[in-house]
């Protein structure tokens, strides 16, 4: 039986299932930083075998893990490549020039993707007053723009763009598993196009805690050593990689149910007059506008908390995130009990 987790705030809100509980029990630890927890290590393996890379490294949060994968391919007044609404230019408290030194080149996206052709126009040619462009940084699913799945052929294309002029490409796939699975794909086909990739545990993949990193050695060795800087080396951290592997053995596959359930809440709140979906439902992300109810989003979160629903809204565009705890029936409930009560208003 599913714990209940009536929570459209985020897909960060999941809860570790049963078998994870239990592996945390029983994991067996180690000093990490001495490369002697044997939990964490086989965390690491999995994760790179399954990416197709060749080293992995466990680190505390998906902006930790941006954050060691950017500094491990670029230095100090390097200028990077980014879409203008991605996560780590906006949300990750400007880590990019407190701690690395660096630039941003932000470049406005379609549905989330930088095409191509806006790579090669912004990297900056060999002059003496312009700083070096050596990264161009990669958002799949992309958040802002609806949780929208880059394809492998897009993915494709951004990694030509940047080797032509021999960039590195990191990707922020903290929801890449979303991706692969909405696509019909296997994680490593979008995985080859990135240099290094960080992916999360704690969103659908519902570990409690945790992201990962993968990557050539070389540069998991850059990025172990800044994690270590960051404050990031952990010992006997066996006990919160156990349910890693757990949602990498186990958790995959079922983020077909959060997709179905992100859809069916779709249709049923596009029935509604006055609700605007802005953006095509692909993963487990619904954006939508109640302007039209003449609502603001606090009047939004309101009528979610009379039904039993936590929601957040800053503005009248609302992010709904669909998760491990929310089954379909839940999603029908709450679609009986909003209708009824914009049909108040």
């Amino acid at each position: 039986m599913v714990e209940k987790n009536l929570d459209f705030r985020s897909d960060t809100v999941t809860r570790p299932t049963p078998e994870m509980r239990e592996a945390i029990y029983n994991a067996v630890v180690g000093d990490d930083v001495f490369g002697e927890d044997p939990t964490v290590n086989e965390l690491e393996a999995l994760a790179a075998r399954m990416l197709g890379k060749e080293a992995g490294l466990f680190v505390t949060s998906g902006t930790q893990g941006n954050t060691v994968s950017v500094l491990a391919q670029t230095s100090r007044g390097d200028e990077i490549i980014l879409e203008r609404r991605s996560h780590i230019y906006l949300n990750e408290v400007g880590g990019l020039a407190v701690i690395g030194a660096l630039m941003s080149r932000t470049v406005e996206g379609e549905l989330g993707w930088i095409r191509p052709e806006d790579i090669r126009a912004s990297v900056r040619g060999s002059n003496i007053h312009h700083a070096r462009t050596s990264l161009v940084c990669v958002e799949n699913t992309h958040n802002t723009a609806g949780g929208i799945p880059l394809t492998v052929e897009q993915m494709k294309a951004d990694w030509e763009a940047a080797k032509e002029h021999d960039l590195g490409v990191h990707i922020d796939g903290a929801r890449i598993f979303n991706a692969a699975v909405a696509l019909g794909v296997e994680v490593n086909e979008l995985a080859q196009y990135g240099d290094t990739v960080q992916f999360c545990l704690s969103k659908g993949l519902s570990a409690p805690v945790g992201s990962m990193v993968v990557g050539t050695e070389e540069l998991i060795k850059k990025a172990r050593k800044y994690r270590k800087m960051l404050g990031g080396g952990m010992r006997q951290a066996g006990i919160i990689a156990a349910p890693g592997i757990v949602a990498l053995k186990r958790m995959v596959d079922r983020l077909a149910d959060d997709h179905a359930n992100a859809k069916l809440l779709t249709d049923g709140l596009g029935r509604i007059k006055g609700i605007k979906i802005l953006y095509p439902v692909m993963t487990n992300m619904v954006y939508i506008d109640v302007s039209g109810l003449g609502w603001t989003g606090r009047e939004w979160v309101e009528a979610c908390a009379k039904l039993g629903w936590k929601s957040r809204g800053y503005t009248p565009v609302i992010r709904l995130v669909t998760h491990y705890g929310i089954e379909g029936e839940d999603i029908e409930a709450f679609l009986e009990g909003i209708t009824d009560l914009v049909s108040r208003i």
